[in-house]
């Protein structure tokens, strides 16, 4: 049988039987990403701090011809000690005599630079025509070219300086707005993701190694008896590993978009006025006047450190004739129901005057969403409630709502109490759900890393089914669509179709 197959699927061919293809086991070479720019062998340069007047800016450098260019434009006519802070004028390449800056200039010859290449870095005064000068000088030096957004970084991953989720680790850095995008962005700069799927991919790599030793040479060598049974052991366990990786509520990815939470309510009580406070600004319209809010408006916010997405919504009441305020209910609905968080605000004197939620609530699709976990009942305009209704009464309210199973804060939008109770209780709920408590290992944080894991976890389960050692050929090819699925996320195997997607995220710089 091994004999036949071999006589089909000779080691290093390429042949079609049915939707097989077979290919040899080892990793692909990287792809280069050099295609997309002006040209790859240009020396680049490029303002790397953020444009305007500051104390100090930083330009960049990078490429073959970055010594000539600190031999042109330094009195010393030569590169500075690598890796040395050297202080020293910046002339002119074309006229020596012309001095654009005394600046401190820092040198770092291949391979130990940022992109791999040779760079040189000019840390110069951050005035606007300081900075215009040494470009345009730069500039004329010949084959020395304007960076293109993302290049110093798009070259360091074709000299093997980072890999594709480091890159996007970098982007998510460059872009975070909250502690604890920062963090996750830190974590997967550092490698954490890299060093996760390298490992799972030179693992099932291995394993398909092992296997093609059983195709090709099981009836001419001294192969082993129980290769093939070990393999499938050991892509179990690596098949368990993948399946919880992907089960993490989309944490990461929750914590770099942010926590979507939506407010919703009755008319007039209090919703936009909480998005205004929480925004510290105008966001949305404030009026007595029921139905002022028709459509969804939103705001980013940092709370706790966590970045969240709050959603304002229209007041949810029956009777109303008028369509686009039905849309807008029903589109406030729908955001809830989507919403990671949800507040539910209530006014609090017709809440505690009112027997049951469910009579207030006179709508099976607004009382299910009380039920819906990490829901927040919100009885504002405390500052109005009579004395009689002290929080004893609430406390008597709360537990007399049978079915109300989730938390309920008294607040005064008006005069800011209770808000910081409520804060910290929304704060928390998040901390623990998607937050740092919530996992240890290194979340996934982008939408094509799920989509590829999933295409491995699904070649790795048709593996596992097929249980008949005769079908050997087809398990090989499960493993080899499994590891390129893997190698896709790393930047192995074909990834052109994302790279402008991803480089377009960074700044000429970097």
């Amino acid at each position: 049988m091994h004999s036949l197959k071999r006589l089909f699927f000779s080691a290093g061919t390429h042949v079609s039987v049915g939707s097989i293809r077979r290919q040899p086991p080892f990793p692909q070479r990287k792809l280069s990403l050099a295609a997309g720019f002006s040209t790859a062998s240009d020396t680049i340069f490029a303002l790397s701090t953020h444009p305007g007047k500051s104390a100090i800016a930083i330009v960049r450098v990078s490429g073959a011809q970055a010594a000539s260019v600190l031999s042109q434009m330094l009195p010393a006519k030569r590169p500075p000690a690598a890796r040395k802070a050297t202080m020293t004028r910046i002339t002119h390449p074309l006229d020596t005599s012309n001095t654009l800056d005394t600046a401190i200039c820092l040198w770092f010859p291949k391979p130990n630079s940022y992109t791999g290449e040779d760079m040189a870095e000019f840390h110069i005064h951050g005035g606007t025509a300081v900075v215009g000068s040494v470009l345009q000088a730069l500039g004329d030096i010949a084959g020395v070219r304007m960076a293109e957004a993302g290049e110093f970084s798009r070259r360091a991953f074709d000299n093997n300086k980072m890999d594709l989720t480091k890159l996007e680790g970098v982007a998510d850095l460059i872009n975070a707005e909250t502690e604890e995008q920062r963090r996750l962005a830190v974590r997967q700069m550092d490698g954490e993701l890299y060093a996760k799927y390298s490992r799972w991919r030179d693992a099932i790599v291995g394993a398909r190694a092992r296997i093609e030793a059983v195709i090709d040479f099981s009836e001419e060598e001294n192969i082993e008896d129980g290769v093939y049974a070990q393999v499938r052991q050991d892509v179990d366990v690596l098949r368990l590993e993948v399946a919880g990786h992907l089960d993490d509520r989309r944490r990461g990815e929750i914590m770099r978009s942010g926590v979507a939470l939506s407010i919703v309510g009755p008319p007039n009580s209090g919703k936009s006025t909480m998005l205004n406070k929480l925004a510290m600004r105008q966001v949305a319209i404030v009026s007595p006047i029921a139905g002022t809010t028709r459509d969804i408006v939103e705001t980013t916010l940092d709370i706790g450190g966590y970045p969240v997405v709050v959603r304002d919504s229209a007041g949810l009441r029956k009777g109303s004739d008028d369509v686009i305020e039905i849309e807008g209910i029903r589109r406030a609905v729908q955001s809830a129901e989507d919403a990671d968080v949800r507040i539910f605000m209530l006014d609090a004197a017709q809440a505690l005057e009112s027997t049951s939620l469910e009579k207030m609530l006179d709508d099976a699709d607004w009382q299910r969403l009380l039920q819906l976990p990490h829901t927040f009942v919100v009885l504002n305009k405390a500052d109005t409630l009579s004395s009689a209704m002290t929080r004893q009464a609430v406390d008597q309210w709360v537990a007399s709502q049978k079915e109300l199973n989730v938390p309920v804060v008294l607040v005064s939008c008006a005069t800011m109490d209770g808000w910081d109770a409520l804060m910290e209780q929304v704060a928390e709920d998040i901390r623990k759900t998607w937050g740092r408590s919530a996992g240890s290992s290194m979340p996934l944080t982008k939408a094509r890393h799920r989509e590829h894991l999933k295409r491995c976890l699904h070649h790795l389960d048709t593996f596992d089914r097929i249980g008949d050692e005769d079908l050997v050929v087809l398990a090989a090819e499960e493993l080899r669509a499994a590891s390129d699925a893997l190698g896709k996320i790393t930047g192995n195997v074909g990834i052109e179709d994302i790279l402008d997607a991803l480089f377009s995220e960074f700044c000429i710089g970097k």
